[in-house]
Order: structure tokens, then C-alpha cells, then sequence
């Protein structure tokens, strides 16, 4: 700890000399979750009843009958719930999210399915027993009779509208919605060059870890609720509950403890399991849990990314794009919980990090007899970007020009920020891009990957028999969405720092981050910050942790907050000190001044003097200051206007979301017999503006590009024809091993400050996983000299291609 002597003599220091934001510190909370000390929501037990669910094995039927006689008599059974035994406030239908004009046909659905079911996996009898396994038991002896309905599966049969999804939604369209920026038809008409194209990509889920799961007890004395969920919104959960069970607020306390990975699939809520187990544990006066099993993730959670794209594009002979018009089918599945937000963010994003001024898409949202689809890591943008990365590959080969060069002369350049792009994104307000040096993206991923010298390369490896290729893929991402996040930070008379904010975290790194905020606005170490995320105990209001938003939100949050306590300090050490607060700073957790190096004030003391009720303190306070204490009885009045405790709160509402950018570029090696797919070298460009910790970043980069070469050459969710997921466990659901993946990635990191927040920051939380499948498709294509136009693709795709191509 920092003496007394210490802080005063190094007064005269600059507080940046001992700043921890920037710096490369390492996760606090990764001993903790290393060393199997983790608190998940299912190590919470303390006797609860388990709860297990019956599923449809239809993916469109009508519940006819329900027959639960031979269920009544397995040992440890407490109850059996149907629709028709919920009350009208839990068993109502779930809420439409997110809401948007072009949504004219929204569907949700209900806690447990009410007359007809509409995906394979959706809830329609829930049971509670002494444990999960008699309730499993329980569960196989419930008896329903279905009367099969035709299903729609994928995108395009739903617009085929052959058959609907939903009885009262004849051509299966949710939503369409057209926006454009200049006139893109006549742009296309007199352009030099056409192409029309067509762009394919696949369903697929998130797959966390730790799937969903929740628990909840009833506290009959006082007539609250307490639940912990694996919930990427713990606050929003709170608020859904109360008005479910129609309680106060005040006594609904909803708690995200450890989080095994959500990247979005933990985000729609209330979730039917969170609703019904809270509502269970209240009738039945007693916790009850449920914890997803993997196949219930696979065919009840919720899924992303299934787009169909139709292309039109006009350039000019350099590759210039004049003129852009696309048009896209998209899969919403079973119901519209988020609305039409992901392909809201495609249809914004997809112009990436180029000039069009003349631009129109137009989508279509299409009900299909699938799980539901919300926002998966990336959240729409890998489709956007697979659709415009693949078609900037197209011009190119159309032209035989250099597939950067063709990307450079299409960039938007720093001197054009900010960059209004002539649309509306998904927060409703204008996307323009506020900061970023595309060029320089460029220039410094093609010094990466070696682009250059890359043919010299190839050409050798094809003297060897070896098949090379390489690609390039371009992104911006619109970041740090609202409409808010709080912070609140308390400095204790020990000298702790405790800070907390309502969002959750599933691995990020945010526990080492508000810390590394915390700590540098008070001026302490950062081993004396504590970070509490995701409990309503302690920030009753928040929004959550999704669109890469907690830096930009919760970050600022926390410095105002943090900002107001060093302020508080200082005034307080001031008064007590005879001193302007201004002479004052903080270093080492000691208020120091810096024109009297034998003044100095210890921050316990501080904290200690904002509370006149606690004069006495230990002797170790007591030694820390070096003037006399007055009495307690001697202690001040509070001021007017002035507040006790050294703690504040902090909210930050961004004016707009800040736009964050990359390029990441791959060489992939293709075996000319097997057609496997082996990543040689990986590099990523990024600009997430300033870092907080640069080795947080890279975490998030290198668990995105995982999950980006899973999109572009394994993860898919294979339907057949009647709705049934043929691939529901990880014995048929491919996910790469850590052998799969890039062991290394050459990283380069471009930091321009956004000017819209005071820390300056961008969101870098889904940067890996968005350009990826674009960059990796395009890479196995240069390699197979073959054209690919869908992903994901597998070796066999490959070997067909080849054959095709052979003919």
C-alpha cells in the first residue's frame, strides 16, 4: 500500500503516468472461473424442485388432447402444468420485444403452447418434481395428441407460401420493409458493368457452454421473488416478472450470476422457462430450477443468419460501385419476438466501409415452422458483409483486378467522416459513421497477410502439389446502442472500491475493464476495485449486453459515476484539509497536494469524514491521516444539498451508436483429395477507437474468428422437409476443435477515437466473427479457382463443386 510519505512526494506526478485504462491487465475474474470457483445459475440448488418440460416432436400440429393420467403416480411428482391451468397473466401471450411499422403480421407465442404448436421443441406441458430426474420420468408418460398441419421450412419455400406457418399468416410475410439512398436503378442503368447475383447463407445457433437455465425462490414472509437466470438481461427479466406475477418491483430481485457464453441466444426474454419456474416456485412455496439440456438449446433456445440475397450492382471499369440494389428473403422461424432487428442490421450494414450513394434494399421477413431467430454474435452483419464482400470478389473477377484494389478505390475516406450513409438503422436513428480510416485498414491487413507477395507463394505451392488461397473481408459495425446503461461506485472506509452495474457479462472481460475505469478516475490501485454486473440487488436499472455495447455504455457510466465520487473526495479532503479542492489529486488511493507534499490524506478517510455517523474508526484509519479528528460530537451538519457516503450513481445515454470497422484477411490451404479446408495464417485490422485493455480486445477478436470459422465451414442447422432438425447434438452439430481454429492471429490494432463519448471508445465484441465467413469462402475459392456462392461449405460441397466445375 502507498505510504502516506509516498503519495505526498509524488504530488507533483501527472495521474496519467499511472493510468490504468490502456493497459495490458490481465481478466480479474479468470482465476476465479479457472480454478472451478465460478457460481453458475445451476450450482444454485438448496433443495429445489426440478422442472423438465414436454416438447412437440411437430413441427406444425394441433394439440388435440392431453392426457397426463399415467404420469400422476411416478414417486417424487409435486405437479403438472397445461396451458389451461395457467392463470391469465402467466399464461397470456409472450410480448412482441421490439415493434417496428414495417412488422404488420407479428407473431409471439405462449409460456406453453395454446392449441396449435409451430416448431419442433416448443413447450406444451411443464413439470415439477422432487428433482429433474422425476420429472424426466414423469414427462415420457404425458400423453399428447397432435394433428399433424403441412410445415414451411427455409426462407424460400415460406415465399413460395405453398403452405403457412401460421393459419392466419397465409403467404407467411412478417415484415417488408425497402430503404434507400439516392436512386440505385438508374445508377445501375447507366452504368458500364451489370452483375446479377445471388448470395446464400445458412441457419445456424450459438451454442454457448452453459446452456439457459433459471431458479427461483419465493419468500412468503415478505411476499418477494428472488431468480437467478443465465439471462443476457437480468433487469429486463425483473421487470417482465413483476408485471407477470403482478408484484412491486421493488420485490423482484433478478441475478445473472457466472454466465457460460450467451452471444445472444440468452437475449429474448421473458423466456417461457423464466415465467413459468417463477410462477411455479410462488404457487408451490418452494425454489424450483430448470436447466436446458442440449438438445432442448438445439430445438427450443432460438437461432440466426438463414438469408437468401438477390444482387444487382453497376461499376465502372476501375470496379467503382455506381450503383447497388439488393433485395433478401429472411428466416424469421416460428415468431417474431425481436421483431426485425436482425435484418434491420443487414440491410443497414451492408454497405460496409464503402461509398454508395446509390443504394436501395428491400427485404422481406418470412414466418417458417423453425425455432425462433433473434440476434446471434454479429447480429446480421456476417450476412450483410458475406453479401457485399462476395460481391466486391465478383467485380473484381469480372474485371481481372486486384481484389483490394477494387475495395480501395469503393472506401469511404477519413476525410469524409462523418459519414452519413442515408439510412436508418436499428436504433431509428441515422447511421452515420462517425470515425475510422478505412485506407489505412487497408494498407496495414495487406502488410499482415503478406497480399503482395501472396501469388509468389501460391504459384510455389502449386509446384508442390499444394492448392493456396487467399481472402480479404471488409466490416463496420454500429456499436454502443442506448438507450442507456448505469454505473454505480461506492469507495467503503476500508479502502475498498465497489463498483456495479445492472448489464450481465458472459466472459467478456467486464469485470477487468470497469475496474481498469474505476481505478483510473479515483486514482487507486486496481486490485482495490470490485465489480459487481448483472444483479438488481445492487443497479436496479439497466439495459443489457448485447450489439458490442457494454464499453460504450456501462464504460462511461462508470467514469461519470466514478468522475462524481473523486469529485466528492476531493471536496471533502478539502474542507477537512483547508484546501481548495483544486490544489487536490488522487494517486495511490492517497489525496496528495501537490504544492504541500507533507499534506495528505488517505481515500479511507475520506470516506470515513462523508459519513458524520462514523467518526470512530480503527486505529488503522486513525493512522492513516496526519491532522486530528475532530469528535464526533463535534462532527459537521450535512450541508444542503449534500449527501452522505462517498458513492454516487452514473448514466450515460450515447446521442447515437458509434461506429467501430476492421478487415480481416486469411490463407487457407484446400487438400486436393479430401477437399479439407486448413487455415494457414489468420490477421485482423481493427478499430475499436481507444482500448480499455488491449489484451481484452484480442480475447474478443480470437473467440469471434472461432466462431467465424465455424459459420463459414461447419455450423448449420439441417432441416428436412417436415421441420424436424436432423442435427440436434454435438455428435451431428459441427463445431471446430481447438485444431480447427487459428492457433495464431497477426493482429494489428487501429485506434481512432470515437468523438461521440467521452472515453472514446467503439464496441469490439463481435469484430471476430463478422467478416470471417466472407474472408474464409473467398480464400477456399482463390484456392479452388471454383465459384461459392452459399456458406457454410464442407468438403463435400467442395468435391461436388470440383466435379461440377470439371464437366
Amino acid at each position: 500500500m502507498t505510504t502516506l510519505e509516498e503519495a505526498a512526494s509524488a504530488g507533483t506526478r501527472l495521474r496519467g503516468e499511472q493510468r490504468q485504462v490502456g493497459a495490458r491487465v490481465l481478466r480479474l475474474e479468470d482465476r476465479r472461473l479457472v480454478t472451478g470457483q465460478g457460481l453458475f445459475t445451476d450450482d444454485i440448488d438448496a433443495g429445489a424442485y426440478g422442472a423438465a418440460f414436454v416438447r412437440s416432436p411437430y413441427a406444425h400440429a394441433r394439440v388435440v388432447s392431453i392426457d397426463v393420467t399415467a404420469a400422476l403416480d411416478v414417486p417424487g411428482l409435486v405437479a403438472i402444468y397445461t396451458h389451461e391451468d395457467l392463470p391469465e397473466r402467466i399464461g397470456t401471450i409472450l410480448p412482441l420485444l421490439i415493434p417496428h411499422p414495417s412488422l404488420f403480421a407479428p407473431r409471439t407465442g405462449y409460456p406453453l403452447a395454446r392449441d396449435v404448436v409451430h416448431h419442433v421443441g416448443e413447450a406444451v406441458v411443464m413439470i415439477v418434481a422432487a428433482d429433474r430426474y422425476a420429472a424426466e420420468d414423469a414427462a415420457e408418460l404425458v400423453s399428447v395428441e397432435y394433428e399433424p398441419l403441412p410445415a414451411v421450412v427455409g426462407a424460400e419455400n415460406a415465399a413460395a407460401a405453398v403452405h403457412a406457418a401460421h393459419e392466419d399468416v397465409p403467404d407467411n410475410v412478417a415484415a417488408r420493409m425497402v430503404q434507400e439512398a439516392g436512386d440505385a436503378a438508374a445508377a445501375i442503368e447507366v452504368a458500364p458493368h451489370k452483375l446479377d447475383l445471388r448470395w446464400d447463407i445458412t441457419r445456424s445457433c450459438s451454442s454457448p457452454l452453459e446452456g439457459r437455465a433459471v431458479y427461483a425462490r419465493w419468500d412468503a414472509a415478505d411476499g418477494s421473488m428472488r431468480v437467478y437466470s443465465s439471462t443476457q438481461l437480468p433487469t429486463s427479466v425483473r421487470a417482465a416478472l413483476a408485471t407477470r406475477l403482478d408484484l412491486p418491483l421493488s420485490k423482484v430481485e433478478v441475478i445473472a450470476p457466472d454466465v457460460g457464453g450467451g452471444f445472444g441466444t440468452k437475449l429474448n426474454h421473458p423466456k417461457p422457462e423464466e415465467i413459468l419456474v417463477a410462477w411455479a416456485a410462488r404457487l408451490l412455496g418452494h425454489p424450483v430450477k430448470w436447466t436446458e439440456d442440449r438438445r432442448e438449446h438445439f430445438i427450443s433456445s432460438s437461432h440466426e443468419r438463414e438469408q437468401v440475397h438477390f444482387v444487382r450492382v453497376g461499376f465502372d471499369d476501375d470496379g467503382r460501385i455506381l450503383g447497388l440494389s439488393v433485395r433478401f428473403l429472411h428466416d424469421t422461424g416460428a415468431y417474431t419476438p425481436y421483431g426485425i432487428i436482425v435484418p434491420i442490421i443487414t440491410a443497414t450494414q451492408l454497405p460496409g466501409p464503402y461509398k454508395l450513394p446509390d443504394y436501395r434494399v428491400e427485404f422481406t421477413v418470412l414466418y417458417t415452422n423453425t425455432v425462433i431467430v433473434t440476434p446471434y454474435r454479429g447480429a446480421g452483419r456476417p450476412q450483410g458483409v458475406w453479401c457485399m464482400e462476395r460481391t466486391m470478389d465478383r467485380i473484381a473477377q469480372y474485371l481481372g483486378k486486384d481484389r483490394a484494389k477494387v475495395r480501395q478505390v469503393n472506401l469511404v475516406r477519413p476525410q469524409d467522416m462523418p459519414w452519413d450513409t442515408g439510412l436508418i438503422f436499428q436504433d431509428g436513428r441515422p447511421a452515420v459513421y462517425d470515425s475510422g480510416d478505412f485506407p489505412a485498414s487497408l494498407r496495414l491487413i495487406k502488410k499482415l497477410i503478406g497480399w503482395d507477395g501472396f501469388r509468389a507463394m501460391k504459384a510455389q505451392a502449386a509446384k508442390e502439389g499444394r492448392k493456396l488461397g487467399i481472402g480479404i473481408g471488409c466490416y463496420v459495425e454500429g456499436t454502443g446502442l442506448g438507450p442507456y446503461e448505469g454505473g454505480y461506485v461506492q469507495v467503503e472506509p476500508s479502502g475498498r472500491v465497489l463498483v456495479a452495474t445492472g448489464l450481465s457479462t458472459q466472459g467478456q472481460g467486464h469485470e477487468t475493464i470497469l475496474a481498469q475505469i474505476a481505478a483510473d478516475e479515483l486514482g487507486v490501485p486496481i486490485d482495490r476495485v470490485t465489480v459487481t454486473t448483472g444483479d438488481s440487488r445492487r443497479l436496479g436499472y439497466a439495459v443489457g449486453t448485447f450489439a458490442s455495447r457494454t464499453a460504450v455504455t456501462a464504460g462511461n457510466a462508470v467514469a461519470l459515476a466514478a468522475g462524481k465520487v473523486r469529485a466528492k473526495a476531493l471536496a471533502i479532503a478539502g474542507k477537512a484539509l483547508g484546501l481548495d479542492p483544486s490544489e487536490l489529486d488522487i494517486c495511490g488511493g492517497v489525496v496528495v497536494c501537490a504544492d504541500r507534499p507533507d499534506v495528505a490524506m488517505d481515500l479511507r478517510v475520506v470516506a470515513t469524514l462523508s459519513n458524520p455517523l462514523r467518526y470512530a474508526f480503527d486505529e488503522q484509519a486513525q493512522a492513516a491521516t496526519q491532522f486530528t479528528m475532530p469528535s464526533s460530537a463535534d462532527a459537521p451538519p450535512l450541508e444542503a444539498g449534500e449527501e452522505p457516503g462517498l458513492e454516487a450513481y452514473g448514466f450515460y445515454s450515447p446521442v447515437g451508436s458509434v461506429w467501430a470497422n476492421g478487415m480481416h484477411a486469411v490463407i487457407v490451404e484446400t487438400d486436393p483429395r479430401t477437399a479439407e479446408v486448413k487455415v494457414l495464417k489468420y490477421a485482423v485490422m481493427h478499430d475499436c477507437g481507444n482500448m480499455i485493455n488491449p489484451m481484452v480486445v484480442e480475447g474478443q477478436i480470437h473467440g469471434g474468428v472461432a466462431q467465424g470459422v465455424a459459420g463459414a465451414l461447419y455450423e448449420r442447422m439441417a432441416y428436412d422437409e417436415d421441420g424436424q432438425l436432423q442435427n440436434a447434438s454435438f455428435m451431428d452439430f459441427l463445431m471446430p476443435f481447438v485444431t480447427e481454429v487459428p492457433e495464431h492471429i497477426d493482429m494489428g490494432h487501429l485506434q481512432t477515437p470515437s468523438p461521440l463519448n467521452p472515453l472514446g471508445v467503439k464496441g469490439v465484441g463481435e469484430a471476430g466473427v463478422i467478416p470471417a465467413a466472407a474472408a474464409i469462402i473467398a480464400a477456399v475459392e482463390d484456392a479452388e479457382g471454383i465459384d461459392i456462392s452459399r456458406v457454410p461449405i464442407s468438403p463435400d460441397d467442395i468435391f461436388r463443386l470440383r466435379r461440377e466445375a470439371s464437366r
